[in-house]
């Protein structure tokens, strides 16, 4: 079964309920559950059950406080946590069941029972910080999934990827004087949530372990391969990761209302199969990639379905995947990056 692709589904997940008009709404996981069901892809993967997460593994992240505050919306029926990030009578179990769900995953990867793992769940994580949700997350599942790793498999190494158009401050702030985290992210800036620019690399033991790519809008396929190869593979190679978690945001999508990047399906096949590369040359495969954003319905039904055919190993990309036009500042941003990193990464 160590070939496998796990994915995580479940129920819960769509009665976490914002409101029709929400951009994260539960209508992002139907029309993904509803792709699923597809001939070509139906039993190519196998189904995980979540489970709530515990008290302990949510105060891995985040503060007594807050988790109290999160447990209190269930008595009501509409809640706010930021201007942006509501609640509703369920929304506090799908919230322990997407922490838990992504640490199911992880364990099946960790102990060998499946090769990778996708989590499809939601409310999505990243912006959420120790002590407060915003931007649609409640908790920070992949931040809370490193912290578990650590303490339960003993890692020393572990990579964060995140390709969401928003840059993850919460995750960055997780493990900013982290050097046992890798956290490396793209996203569209200045934008939301405002933070990631170049030149916050990390403090103290963490200096050089936050790698920020920021992204004026526009860039493709092209121009994202080209970052991923360029400045995370021989980082990755490195660091030499005893597992990577992937933040995957298909809000990079070309036509997602919320962003201005040029993704297509073909791209985050094309970014899945990189990634999958480094998780072979360091750590037999293991991965785990859990949603995040995403906000075009049919964008993210077709680019979350490349990443799993991807990771199945039924790729939708032909010998010579297509060269897209690379834009000229995509260059330069890499340089920057090189000249800040390369004072921590001599692969640089």
């Amino acid at each position: 079964m160590d070939s496998t692709t796990a994915v995580v589904k479940d129920e819960i997940y769509l009665q976490h309920l914002t409101g029709d008009y929400h951009p994260e709404s539960h209508h992002r996981l139907e029309v993904v559950y509803e792709m699923l069901k597809d001939k070509e892809i139906k039993g190519s993967y196998v189904i995980l059950s979540p489970r709530p997460a515990t008290q302990e593994e949510l105060e891995f992240n985040h503060s007594v406080n807050y988790i109290n505050k999160v447990a209190a919306t269930a008595e009501r029926s509409f809640s706010m946590l930021d201007s942006d990030t509501t609640t509703s009578p369920r929304s506090w179990e799908a919230a322990q069941m997407a922490v838990g769900g992504v640490l199911v995953a992880i364990d099946k990867v960790m102990e060998g029972e499946v090769k990778n793992a996708f989590a499809l769940v939601r409310p999505p994580g990243h912006h959420a910080e120790s002590n407060r949700g915003m931007g649609f997350c409640l908790f920070n599942n992949i931040a809370i999934g490193a912290h578990y790793v650590r303490k339960k498999y003993l890692l020393d190494r572990i990579l964060i990827v995140d390709w969401d158009l928003h840059h993850g401050n919460g995750t960055q702030n997780a493990f900013y004087e982290d050097s046992h985290i890798v956290y490396f992210s793209t996203h569209q800036y200045p934008y939301y949530p405002g933070s990631g620019s170049i030149d916050e690399d990390g403090r103290g033991k963490g200096k050089g372990f936050t790698i920020n790519v920021p992204l004026p809008g526009g860039q493709g396929d092209q121009d994202f391969t080209e970052i991923y190869q360029e400045i995370l593979r021989p980082i990755a190679s490195e660091f030499k990761p005893q597992l990577i978690l992937v933040s995957a945001g298909y809000d990079i999508y070309f036509q997602d209302p919320l962003g201005a990047m040029k993704v297509t399906p073909e791209g985050f096949a094309t970014l899945t199969s990189l990634i999958m590369g480094m998780a072979q040359s360091s750590c037999e495969g293991r991965l785990l990639i859990t949603l995040e954003g995403g906000y075009h319905l049919n964008g993210l039904r077709d680019s979350v379905k490349a990443t799993l055919k991807e990771l199945t190993g039924e790729s939708i990309l032909s010998g010579s995947k297509r060269e897209g036009k690379k834009l000229s500042s995509t260059e330069k941003i890499i340089e920057k990056v090189r000249g800040i990193h390369k004072t921590y990464w001599s692969s640089l």
